[in-house]
């Protein structure tokens, strides 16, 4: 089933792309796959893709079924202080942008 069709129409998008700091990131690895087991308790999450390359660029695209989801999830306490400890220890810095999505669509080989 396809995110739209979970959706039961459009969704929402969040892109985080971070840059880790090359002086070592201590205790980041368990927070992150934390953050991501916590996001998908959350009411109006659909998914998630990340990828991480070697030079410390990571993008995390997280997915919403409304803007009120994702404005909730921002605000829950637990992810709010992982967000201030990845400020103080772990990112030389990141962007967020929120799209919304209209439609997709899927190729594969099988």
């Amino acid at each position: 089933m396809s995110l739209t069709e979970l959706a039961g129409g459009s969704y929402y998008a969040v892109i985080f792309a971070s840059d880790l700091r090359a002086d070592g990131t201590p205790g980041y690895g368990e927070a992150a796959e934390h953050m991501l087991a916590l996001a998908a308790e959350q009411p109006g999450y659909l998914g998630v893709d990340s990828a991480r390359g070697t030079d410390g660029l990571g993008i995390t695209v997280s997915y919403w079924r409304t803007l009120e989801d994702i404005r909730a999830w921002r605000m829950h306490a637990e992810h709010a202080a992982t967000r201030d400890r990845g400020r103080a220890d772990w990112y030389d810095g990141y962007t967020l942008r929120v799209a919304r999505i209209e439609r997709e669509y899927d190729w594969n080989r099988g």
